[in-house]
């Protein structure tokens, strides 16, 4: 019986990237899609203003009103510079 020796065994093989992209690549392009959905969020967050305050008593089913705050107060801005 004849026995081949091999090197060292060091461990498992490191885990494979999807496409054989290399890890410093995907963790540059993860922080970047989540850099861009945070900034798309703050965006968003910013131009439509939710209006946090709660009324003391709630508006029956059909009298809820939504408005664009940011887009009213611009609208504002723009007419007092204007005149």
């Amino acid at each position: 019986m004849t026995h081949v020796r091999r090197g060292p065994c060091a461990g498992p093989a490191p885990a494979a990237m999807p496409a054989g992209v290399p890890w410093p690549r995907y963790l540059r392009a993860l922080a970047a899609s989540m850099l861009a959905m945070f900034a798309g969020a703050e965006v968003v967050h910013r131009y439509y203003r939710p209006d946090l305050s709660i009324p003391e008593i709630p508006p029956k089913p059909g009298e809820l009103r939504t408005e664009l705050l940011g887009l009213k107060e611009r609208s504002r801005e723009i007419q007092t510079s204007q005149q």
